[in-house]
């Protein structure tokens, strides 16, 4: 279902864009810092302790753009994104389990207010995929990898955009990602010995993420 939903997204930018008139192309990088969460519930009881849930940590974050931009200020296009994170166990005992990336895959839709302005805020409401990478754990009596899941996700973004020349301008925004992990009655918990399986548990996990950068402006 992920992998549809992002092969027709893409398809959508692809068939729009040649359709758009009076168009031209931004590309942007970014770089930030996203607060995230895990998931919460139980008491889930294992042969390794008793846990109360998963904890995905806050870090730094980049991501890349392309898109559209019609003379009216509509918007379409694709997001990557990468949050730098950790993996962590909350419950008796606590304890981190390793480094983890968080990739986020988005097609978006958006407005650019104010056209012809020099600095246009605008709006965006997204949807693809967030994959949870795997992580590398290793304690006193055992080591491995415990794979990440793919999930559906969404993303509201709002922000500025500044013009310091036809071609090149900064922006900055703020990004919701709101992740989800599992229908209401069950929910995704890992454990260094037996790697990742499910138990009940909240539903979904949310990203924040305030992010600045560079756009390149291209095109009519």
């Amino acid at each position: 279902m992920v992998r549809s939903a992002l092969i027709a997204g893409v398809l959508t930018v692809a068939v729009t864009a040649p359709a758009l008139a009076q168009k031209h192309f931004e590309a942007g990088v970014t770089g930030g810092y996203t607060f995230s969460e895990g998931v919460s519930g139980g008491p889930f009881v294992t042969t390794s302790g008793t846990f109360t849930g998963i904890s995905v940590e806050s870090g730094p974050s980049v991501g890349v753009s392309f898109a559209v931009i019609t003379r009216d200020g509509g918007e379409v296009g694709f997001q990557w994104n990468r949050q730098l994170s950790k993996l962590a166990v909350r419950g008796v005992p606590s304890f981190d389990l390793g480094d983890m990336n968080i990739d986020q895959y988005h097609v978006h839709f958006a407005y650019n207010a104010l056209a012809g302005a020099k600095t246009r805020p605008y709006l965006s409401i997204g949807f693809g995929a967030t994959d949870y990478g795997a992580v590398a754990y290793s304690t006193t009596n055992r080591s491995g990898e415990i794979s990440g899941p793919l999930k559906f996700s969404l993303k509201v973004g709002v922000g500025v955009k500044t013009w310091a020349s036809e071609g090149v301008g900064f922006r900055a925004g703020l990004n919701w990602t709101p992740t989800f992990i599992s229908s209401k009655d069950t929910g995704y918990w890992c454990d260094p010995y037996f790697g990742c399986y499910v138990g009940p548990g909240a539903t979904l996990s949310h990203q924040i993420e305030l992010a600045g950068g560079v756009v390149f402006r291209f095109g009519n």
